[in-house]
């Protein structure tokens, strides 16, 4: 069996590695001329981070994030709402990672050429079209200025391509753009002493903006000091259409950030205005996905990661959930390698829904909704988070996000702040 892989982000390297674990080749197709190491930070949650163990790339991850240590939920004026352990901490059997995302491709591209050889990932190869049938599917790449186009079979055809996913749009054309909630992100990263543990995550404000805080770097030539990552979120439109489109790399301004963030924030633990004006370039996201669809597999074709189940970036969701369904798919290839089309069925089975619900779950908040809460009755602070909401009231959100999303903490080290 072949696998024809669309798209060289995260989702498509974690499936190629997959692929090639249960004895499956294939062949990763990215249209840009290169893989660069785009984006900032993100977190990656201990189940996918167990199956990238599993692939052997443990000591990479370590070498190239952090592992977290906890979270803390705090309101505007730094007071705790809700804290608790993440990965081992929380006893889990592997960590939870803070880490760059382009390091995050970058040790999956790494592991991609040293087991599957140079010629496992295409650059310079944007799709145009596939067809299948029932001995395969071809699928035909433009591959530079000139009009020739390169044609590859393969068994399957994976689309792996993203929130503006071509294979997607080839079942659903009429869909349209992305859909923009109204919130814009800004992300950044800067050399920065760190705070608290040193594997600490904050996510601090409410309903009008939020700050995020975590390390995803350390290097020893750089002794007091972590590469410290930050987002700001504000609503700054209505629901709609993107402003502008989604992508990785797109400058921010500072005109347009600091007055969300001057006098907004008070935290014990850093200044996040000086942490913004000492990062050299940051970035503007708008905050999109897209509708759920009915299904992915459409016979020897299917959707995976962003493709299939773009959502919006809270949670620590968005790469998590591509490993789990890299691993799902190669598993489901593997248990039925005669019949493809059944195996891509499988897979959607089991991963559609459960995706289906974070990104549903996302569209309110996630487990961010404590803050938002906490706000809307506290908007001037308080004293006693109790008297503000009961525990009962933040674990169903915390505990049960993470239950949705499938990563549970199989011990009890979490709880409401002090």
């Amino acid at each position: 069996m072949k696998a024809i892989i669309v798209g060289g982000g995260i989702g498509g390297l974690a499936t190629a590695l997959s692929l090639h674990a249960v004895g499956i080749a294939s062949i990763v197709f990215e249209q840009r001329s290169q893989i660069r190491e785009l984006g900032v930070g993100i977190n990656t949650l201990p189940h996918a981070i167990k199956v990238l163990a599993g692939l052997g790339l443990l000591p990479a991850l370590d070498a190239a994030g952090v592992r977290t240590g906890e979270l803390i939920y705090m309101n505007r004026q730094g007071s705790r709402i809700w804290q608790e352990a993440r990965g081992l901490a929380a006893g889990f059997e592997v960590p939870q990672f803070s880490i760059h995302r382009g390091k995050l491709q970058g040790v999956l591209r790494q592991a991609v050429v040293e087991r599957l050889g140079e010629a496992a990932i295409r650059t310079g190869h944007q799709l145009v079209d596939f067809e299948q049938n029932q001995r395969g599917v071809t699928a035909r790449f433009k591959t530079g200025a000139d009009t020739g186009l390169a044609s590859v079979h393969g068994d399957v055809l994976l689309g792996c391509d993203g929130i503006h996913s071509r294979v997607r749009a080839a079942f659903y054309p009429d869909e349209g753009p992305p859909s923009w909630n109204g919130i814009m992100l800004w992300r950044g990263a800067t050399w920065w002493p760190p705070f608290l543990s040193g594997r600490s995550m904050i996510i601090a404000g409410g309903m009008g903006a939020k700050l995020v805080l975590y390390p995803i770097l350390t290097d020893p030539a750089r002794p007091g000091e972590v590469l410290m990552n930050w987002a700001v979120t504000s609503r700054k439109g209505k629901p709609g259409p993107p402003p502008h489109r989604e992508d990785w790399s797109r400058p921010g301004r500072l005109a347009d950030l600091l007055p969300l963030v001057q006098d907004k924030f008070t935290l014990a633990e850093l200044d996040p205005v000086a942490l913004i004006k000492a990062t050299p370039e940051f970035y503007e996201y708008p905050m999109c996905d897209r509708q759920p669809l009915p299904r992915w597999s459409h016979g020897r074709v299917t959707l995976l990661g962003d493709a299939a189940h773009p959502m919006y970036p809270v949670g620590s969701n968005g790469a998590s959930q591509a490993v789990l369904d890299a691993q799902c798919l190669a598993q489901s290839l593997a248990a039925q390698p005669g019949d493809p089309v059944a195996a891509l069925a499988a897979y959607e089975t089991q991963r559609l829904a459960p995706t289906t619900d974070i990104v549903l779950t996302n569209r309110v908040g996630g487990p961010e909704r404590v803050i938002d809460l906490v706000e809307g009755r506290a908007p001037d602070g308080f004293t006693d988070i109790n008297t503000v909401a009961s525990h009962d009231e933040l674990t169903a959100i915390v505990r049960g996000y993470a239950q949705t999303a499938g990563f549970a903490a199989p011990s009890k080290l979490s709880g409401p702040g002090p």
